[in-house]
């Protein structure tokens, strides 16, 4: 389960800003949504079960999301690849003081079947990790089982399996404990049994910030292999209205041209591919019936879906196993431009599958950045479960909940308070007329 998540001196976040997951001390005109909407953990914290992240476009949604993708691609890459570290930390660049600070990442959350609370972070300034630790809270107080200053690393005795690697750690010419790869990461890579553990429980986090990703095709691919898995698929896809009969994966046929590597391949890539190092994204045939005039089935087609399905349909699909997968076994999953090619009531009715305590018995968690005001409704979200993004004047974003806005009840018309600018985070169009008039 996600608590916390904060970062700072990232793309356009100059100061420190956090998506918190846990409840605020507040009642909702609704009844049922403060039942519904959060999730009581075995540690006696109450969390949210669903966040919405509203903001005007070019404000900075997308990078909250791109920094949670970041801490995670560090995190479970930093050892294999010298260059993660570099490549993916953008800092701000608007201001003097930021270029001469480290960006920031630091993660609270929970495992699956754990009740030790741990807070993991680090910081990383011209392409080098400068700082990182872990800690732990099991009942009230916090210990800490290692702490990192530059390749400086102490190791408590509770973190015993990681003990051996101070001074490999400290000496900095090991392949794999480097300073611009993380500790943990490397004990993990060694065999570290808690540190793989802790890794993984990070790892569980889902992000989608675009359905270009291989990985997608490749994780529903897998998902359609168990039948039951599969039909619930189906199932999701017809309760949603898209008239689909079945899917499967298209068979890739070996000894045809489409085993070959696609034109447009570069050619340093295509070697590549013909070793089967790399491979072509999976493919999906859905299925649908022919009828005669008399209304009789006749028969069925298979067409792929990449060419005859729309847009929406695409989406849901590709999105589907990870649906299935975060609220059968309560992870946490976030989506960016959540609401993009989908109806307004398909946004409504996924974010309620999350609120509710039939469809989401282990407390799994949606986080999104979205368009959809229709979501902004009393009856439906908490005011701790709606942020604004916005701007200021010299370019930094800045991330509120809507608990923290001033005189807001919780009966207030939330879209309608939000589309009038009352929460700022919409954009100011006034001009457009006047550059058309002219």
């Amino acid at each position: 389960m996600l608590i916390e998540f904060s970062f700072s001196n990232f793309r356009s976040f100059q100061d420190l800003t956090t998506i918190s997951m846990v409840a605020a001390n507040i009642s909702s005109k609704y009844k049922e949504v403060d039942e519904q909407n959060t999730y009581l953990t075995d540690t006696n914290l109450r969390l949210l079960k669903s966040k919405a992240i509203y903001g005007k476009n070019a404000s900075g949604k997308s990078n909250i999301v791109k920094a949670l993708v970041t801490f995670l691609k560090i995190v479970r890459h930093s050892v294999k690849f010298e260059d993660v570290v570099p490549k993916l930390i953008e800092p701000f660049k608007l201001s003097l003081n930021a270029a001469e600070a480290p960006t920031f990442f630091q993660l609270i959350f929970q495992p699956a079947n754990s009740k030790t609370i741990f807070r993991y972070g680090f910081e990383v300034f011209e392409g080098k990790i400068v700082a990182e630790w872990l800690f732990g809270k099991s009942g009230r107080v916090e210990v800490p089982y290692f702490t990192r200053e530059l390749m400086a690393v102490k190791v408590r005795d509770r973190f015993k399996e990681a003990k051996k690697f101070e001074d490999l750690a400290t000496g900095g010419d090991s392949e794999i404990f480097r300073d611009n790869s993380l500790f943990l990461t490397a004990v993990s890579a060694v065999g570290g049994t808690f540190a793989k553990s802790v890794v993984l429980a990070i790892g569980d986090i889902i992000v989608v910030s675009g359905l270009a990703d291989p990985r997608i095709k490749e994780m529903l691919q897998k998902a359609l292999l168990d039948n039951e898995v599969k039909k619930s698929i189906l199932e999701l896809m017809q309760a949603a209205d898209f008239d689909i009969e079945d899917v499967e994966p298209e068979p890739i046929d070996t000894e045809d041209e489409s085993s070959m590597p696609p034109e447009d391949m570069p050619d340093e890539l295509k070697e590549l591919f013909r070793q089967g190092k790399i491979r072509k994204s999976p493919s999906f045939l859905t299925k649908r019936s022919i009828f005669n005039n008399d209304g009789e089935k006749i028969g069925s087609i298979s067409p792929d879906l990449e060419d005859w399905e729309s847009e929406g349909t695409k989406k849901l699909f590709f999105l589907s196993a990870f649906l299935m997968h975060t609220l059968k076994d309560g992870g946490v999953l976030v989506i960016d431009e959540f609401d993009a090619r989908f109806h307004p009531l398909l946004t409504k009715k996924i974010t309620q599958l999350f609120n509710s305590s039939e469809t989401n018995k282990k407390g799994a968690q949606l986080i999104f950045a979205t368009h959809d005001t229709n979501l902004l409704k009393a009856n439906l979200l908490r005011r701790d479960q709606i942020c604004f993004v916005d701007k200021t004047k010299f370019g930094n974003s800045t991330l509120r909940t809507l608990v923290e806005y001033k005189g807001v009840r919780n009966d207030a018309s939330y879209e309608k308070d939000y589309l009038s600018g009352k929460y700022a985070a919409t954009p100011f169009l006034n001009r457009m007329d006047q550059i058309f008039e002219d």
